[in-house]
């Protein structure tokens, strides 16, 4: 099959009506039962499947128009049979979550009689813009139709003939299902202005959501008329307590910097204390290079190799996503706490130890999104956590922080239940 790229002449005319189209359905989704819901996933799913084959053809066009692209972005765009299949596991597992739209919690009685309480609602129209990860425009359509919201999704250019035919799957889906297929909206163009006419769409677009790099979550921090999630960085931590068991900490560091290097969740520095140093790191940092994975140190760090070359400050700013390592000896607990919060970006830390006094320190002080005992930094992520996909990964601390799932696509409105009783 020939791939074109689209190029609209008016872009932003093109962005405007793709999110009419979604507004005007709106209602529907939002009073759609769980059934239907559930039904157009499992449709979408298997349209997956059915159209797998060409899902992968279009990834390898992708992908080979991508030779100027960094690495971590090549790894993140590149479709596998194993990746497909687990997107329509991710899919088909969000249909076994529980639907939040209309539950109602906190109900009390007052004094007048009237019952208090608080209604999950959808948060209405969802913008998304990703950059190089074709699987999100399945995670992300299944999310808002579960939680009743519609979308419009603008992915990137360099994932454009991937995004094209997963999103029409999703199309179809819906199509079958009964709901309207205009729900979720994709845009093909690739004219960098659309995502700048996007951001100024308020009055359809209730939320927006940057999946990508740093640029694209400034921008989007800088430019947009309505309210963001979003994170800029994940520059996330594992620290090494003096307690910290050998076999455990080296099997955590080396999974947490290397399983994936182009992940959010990535592990960026490694933080020890000498006890722990002198008994982990000849064996862990050998490890680290055998794995090709560059360390850059301070000075105590130097001490144990060679290879490692001596870190700069910007170096304990920087999120790599790639084979680098920064690797640091802290004098104590309160000092890599120290450490985390002045370079960390609020994403994921975790602490290996066996004290459990530490452990709850670590866990009552450290201040960001996900903050982990003795287990590597990869599972902060919405799948992980049981729910089922994730829209993002937030670090800021309102309306939702960690990776957002169902229920922070849907806000809450007060109901009131009396029988009669007026304001005295």
């Amino acid at each position: 099959m020939e791939y074109k790229k689209v190029i609209s002449p008016d872009v932003e005319g093109y962005v405007l009506s793709a999110a009419k189209s979604a507004f005007e359905v709106k209602r529907e989704f939002s009073q759609a039962t769980t059934a239907m819901k559930n039904n157009a996933l499992r449709l979408m799913a298997a349209a997956i499947g059915d159209r797998k084959n060409e899902i992968l053809d279009a990834n390898r066009t992708d992908l080979a128009n991508a030779d100027t692209i960094e690495p971590a972005l090549l790894e993140r765009l590149e479709l596998t049979e194993k990746r497909v299949s687990q997107m329509m596991n991710g899919i088909l597992s969000v249909v076994e979550l529980a639907d939040p739209v209309g539950a109602i919690s906190r109900l009390e009685r007052r004094p007048s009689g009237i019952e208090v309480g608080r209604m999950r609602v959808p948060l209405g129209m969802i913008g998304v813009i990703y950059e190089a990860r074709p699987a999100v425009t399945a995670d992300v359509s299944a999310l808002a139709i579960k939680s009743g919201n519609v979308a419009l999704l603008k992915g990137g250019s360099e994932a454009q003939f991937s995004n094209q035919v997963i999103a029409h799957c999703v199309q179809a889906g819906l199509s079958a299902s009964g709901l309207p297929a205009s729900g979720i909206m994709s845009l093909d163009t690739t004219d960098r202005r659309a995502v700048g006419a996007m951001l100024t769409l308020n009055q359809y677009i209730d939320v927006i959501v940057p999946r990508g790099g740093k640029g694209l979550c400034q921008r989007v921090a800088t430019e947009a008329t309505m309210p963001s999630i979003q994170h800029l960085d994940g520059v996330c931590h594992v620290y090494l307590d003096d307690s910290a068991e050998i076999d455990k900490a080296i099997a955590i560091a080396i999974n947490a910097k290397t399983q994936r290097y182009g992940t959010c969740n990535t592990m960026e520095t490694l933080l020890a204390t000498p006890a722990a140093a002198s008994r982990i790191f000849p064996k862990l940092l050998e490890e680290f290079i055998l794995r090709e994975v560059e360390l850059r140190g301070c000075s105590r760090t130097r001490e144990f190799s060679e290879a490692v070359i001596e870190a700069t400050e910007e170096d304990w700013y920087t999120e790599y996503l790639a084979p680098i390592l920064s690797v640091k000896i802290v004098d104590n607990i309160d000092e890599a706490m120290a450490h985390i919060a002045k370079y960390g970006s609020g994403h994921s830390e975790a602490i290996v130890t066996e004290s459990i006094s530490l452990a709850r320190k670590f866990l009552n002080e450290v201040d960001s999104s996900s903050v982990i005992v003795n287990a590597s930094t990869r599972f902060a992520d919405g799948f992980e956590y049981g729910l089922g996909a994730e829209m993002g990964i937030s670090t800021s601390k309102f309306h939702a922080r960690g990776p957002v799932g169902l229920e922070g696509l849907t806000s809450e409105k007060w109901v009131v239940i009396g029988n009669g009783q007026i304001r005295e």
